[in-house]
């Protein structure tokens, strides 16, 4: 037998204070009601707490574990529906409020007391016995599922109703606990630790643990009883523990009714940062991130200071995760539609991909033939309209541009009368300062003649290493030994026009991993081409403009 009475009771003299005398050195101050906790002094009710056997399903914290207890599922929320692709994800809020099968779960089964609940002994616990015997008398072994032990606490209806919907309409809805003197809450028994520590703390204020499992046991019991002021104080103690990959994955591995919450926004929007951060640089990374579960991913892919070589690396390793973990099709497509998509930036997806997106089988057809038509639309439209889109907090990102390795370009490709493209690379102030002294960036590849070429920006020394200065480079991948002849224009956007002005023209004979350009573009050092009054950055980006033209090709070279 176990008593479940707090400690003595600090008024029990039988001195009361008054209002004049009262101050924040005595009990209750700063609305302080730890000298009350299961204090018969300071009590109008007894809450009887039946702990079941864990037969009743999920309940709050039931299998919450910080090591794993849990298990988690790989399909957790595939059977979502697939959202709208003009709305993507939006979000959705759930309210804590009970429905009236769990209000019926706590009314107390008797049509009378408890005959326990009315001597007036001690209150103590009771260990009901499960078993076959149909002869037993003892009530407590009817019950189903079993009940494995009984606990009764003394408590008070007026602090609890106040910080807390869930006991305010148990005690005032009409439901026979409200004008009777005890009331009855049957738990799990994973329940029960955290279930305490939440009655004390309506009113303490304070939990007794800094246990990261308890607290999150806590942190879902407050939920399931409407107790934001401790959802928010779990929260924050949670916050504070040092995060690991584990602690995040389980945060974002709540219920969705708990998860979604404002009082515990904050603690899932740390555990994505943490993960965002962790797991920065995908491409050094892509092995790890295989055996993250889908949580994790989509707090990866949702952060815009992902490191890539460019979004269509990002696109490739979605597919391959999503093959790995979902080799049903029309599992790996679900998940595809309704919870990854989304987090892919098309619209800084290369053309060349995004043809070959409209062709892939793992993604539902109609909905890739959207995203694609959405992206060149956003690559077809002005400067300052891309600027707005990306600004839109509507498209949830999927417009903005993260830090890619290589910077996106944007590609006009003609036939006749020869092979001919026109590539725009745009860079930012900051981008260029980050060069100097010797930093270069390259961009994205763009193809023509059926050979794949890019364009580099530098910071280097003139030819006569006098002072530095920008200069841009054409260079062509290595692929086979073919050789073409190009000719090449590179061309700024200049002030107070704002046209494309030419500033360099050539033609040079390509293979495998040559390069040709311009070391020093504007003919200006580097602390003239980056002045606050500099002719070449308009609203704080540089223009930049190449247009090449094939205009013969030679067989392989014999050396």
């Amino acid at each position: 037998m176990r008593e479940w009475r707090g400690g003595a009771d600090p008024l029990d003299n039988g001195t009361a204070a008054t209002e004049m005398d009262r101050d924040d050195s005595l009990p209750g101050g700063d609305n302080n009601f730890e000298f009350a906790f299961n204090s018969s002094n300071f009590s109008d009710r007894v809450l009887r707490i039946e702990v079941m056997a864990e037969t009743l399903g999920a309940g709050a914290g039931a299998g919450i574990g910080w090591g794993g207890h849990r298990k988690r599922r790989r399909n957790d929320g595939s059977k979502e529906e697939a959202p709208e692709f003009a709305r993507y994800s939006s979000e959705l809020v759930s309210s804590c409020e009970p429905d009236t099968e769990e209000c019926a779960e706590y009314e107390n089964q008797d049509e009378e007391d408890d005959p326990m609940l009315e001597e007036s002994t001690p209150i103590t616990d009771q260990t009901g016995v499960c078993g076959d015997d149909s002869e037993s008398n003892d009530p407590l072994s009817l019950d189903s599922p079993c009940i494995l032990r009984v606990n009764s606490i003394y408590i008070s209806s007026a602090i609890l109703a106040a910080k807390s919907p869930f006991f305010y309409k148990l005690f005032s809805n009409g439901m026979k606990e409200s004008d009777q003197r005890h009331a009855t809450l049957r738990i799990n028994a994973s329940e029960e630790a955290a279930l305490m520590e939440l009655l004390s703390f309506m009113y303490s204020g304070k939990l007794s643990t800094t246990c990261p499992t308890l607290l999150l046991d806590v942190l879902m019991a407050a939920d399931k009883f409407e107790v934001v002021s401790c959802m928010h104080h779990c929260t924050q103690l949670l916050k504070s523990l040092p995060m690991t990959t584990e602690s995040a994955l389980l945060y974002l591995d709540l219920p969705f009714s708990v998860s979604m919450a404002s009082a515990v926004q904050p603690l899932t929007d740390a555990a994505k940062d943490h993960l965002a951060s962790s797991y920065k640089d995908i491409t050094k990374l892509q092995d790890v991130m295989m055996g993250l579960p889908l949580a994790g991913i989509e707090a990866i892919l949702s952060s815009n200071d992902l490191q890539a070589a460019s979004e269509d690396a990002i696109y490739e390793f979605v597919l391959k995760w999503a093959r790995a973990q979902y080799p049903v099709l029309e599992e790996r497509r679900e998940i595809l539609s309704s919870r990854l998509i989304r987090h892919i930036r098309f619209a800084h997806m290369t053309c060349r991909k995004l043809r070959k997106v409209l062709t892939c089988n793992d993604l539902d057809h109609e909905l890739a033939s959207k995203l694609v038509t959405e992206a060149l639309f956003f690559k077809a439209e002005a400067l300052h309209r891309q600027r707005a889109f990306s600004a839109d907090e509507s498209s949830h990102k999927r417009f903005t541009e993260r830090a890619y390795k290589y910077r996106p370009l944007k590609v006009v490709e003609f036939d006749r009368p020869h092979p001919q493209c026109i590539v725009y690379l745009d860079l930012k102030r900051e981008e260029c300062a980050n060069l100097f002294p010797s930093g270069r960036v390259y961009s994205q590849a763009f193809h023509l003649g059926g050979q794949g070429f890019f364009l580099s920006a530098h910071c280097n020394l003139d030819q006569q290493s006098l002072f530095h200065c920008f200069g841009l480079f054409l260079g062509m991948q290595e692929k086979g030994s073919i050789s073409f002849t190009v000719d090449y224009e590179f061309a700024a956007r200049t002030k107070p026009s704002g046209e494309f002005v030419s500033k360099y023209k050539g033609y040079y004979t390509f293979t495998g991993g040559k390069a040709v350009g311009y070391r020093n573009l504007f003919a200006t050092p580097w602390t003239s081409f980056m002045a606050e009054d500099s002719l070449f950055f308009i609203n704080g980006t540089l223009h930049l403009r190449a247009e090449l033209i094939i205009k013969q090709s030679q067989s392989p070279s014999l050396h």
